[in-house]
């Protein structure tokens, strides 16, 4: 049995269709908070139980059977999300599973000033304590993400942004479907793997040009001191702590800590995957 949780999430639900194209929906359980949510992946013939990280007396029904188990990555921050991880490796390995894969990020590192990448980091070295082999998807930053971060910029015409570096922005949907593929094989390779992103990083200096010649507009590139930033973040609604974090991607990426790209993803999907201008020209409608 192959195991997805969070599968009605975007990353999620992606990972369970692309699946039933490849492996029986007999074979596939998608495990969730709300089943109700999930209707529509019951009526194609999958799986579909409870499960929450945070209740880990339900897990060892949802995870019963398995042969491969597929953690997305909670969207809890700190020392919880770590444990919210821990309880599913557990889980995984008590079900006996033969395998655990876990949606990490190209970014993965102790150190790293972006503070969802340091939490992958720690995860895999739960992973690789937990005794179980396992793969860590070292994911591309999901593309979807920047479009949030500036997409109030790009209608006004002008990227006020921090400092930045270069970043293989990666589509979700491409992400979702070498997850599959790669859950679905017998090779899954042990560890983490390659930097699955895009073909190419860009700066935010390029995604203003791309940007204007896509939407037909000018859209100018501002740099703004990080406080400067954050304050006017925490002006628009978003909380001080996610504005803090938010800003963790623009120091980490002048490191050079998003800028890998590799042909791993394109090896995966057996073509080009989607690049940063595919991405703004689908949200530009």
């Amino acid at each position: 049995m192959f195991i997805i949780t969070g599968a009605t999430g975007q990353l999620g639900r992606g990972i369970v269709q692309s699946l039933s194209s490849s492996v029986p929906t007999g074979r596939i359980r998608a495990c969730v908070r709300d089943p109700g949510k999930a209707r529509d992946l019951a009526d194609l013939g999958i799986d579909v139980r409870p499960c929450d990280f945070a209740e880990p007396d339900g897990l060892a029904e949802a995870f019963a059977g398995a042969e491969r188990v597929l953690i997305v990555s909670a969207g809890t921050l700190g020392e919880e999300g770590l444990a919210l991880h821990r309880t599913a490796i557990a889980a995984a390995r008590e079900a006996a599973a033969h395998r655990i894969l876990y949606t990490s990020h190209m970014g993965a590192r102790e150190d790293s000033p972006f503070a969802p990448a340091a939490q992958h980091w720690g995860t895999e070295r739960d992973l690789a304590k937990s005794g179980v082999p396992f793969t860590a998807l070292r994911h591309g930053f999901y593309a979807e993400s920047c479009l949030r971060m500036i997409g109030d910029g790009l209608r006004a015409g002008e990227l006020r942004v921090p400092e930045d570096g270069p970043v293989s922005w990666t589509a979700r949907a491409d992400l979702a479907e070498a997850d599959a593929a790669i859950l679905a094989s017998d090779e899954a390779g042990d560890g983490a793997t390659p930097p699955l992103t895009a073909t190419e990083a860009v700066t935010m200096a390029e995604i203003a040009t791309m940007a204007s010649e896509v939407l037909g507009h000018e859209v100018r590139h501002t740099v703004v001191a990080d406080e400067e930033w954050v304050e006017a973040q925490i002006a628009a609604g978003v909380p001080k702590i996610y504005s803090k974090m938010l800003l963790g991607t623009f120091r980490a990426a002048r490191r050079g800590d998003f800028a890998a790209t590799d042909p791993a993803l394109a090896e995966l999907l057996g073509r080009a995957p989607r690049s940063m201008r595919d991405v703004i020209a689908a949200a530009a409608g």
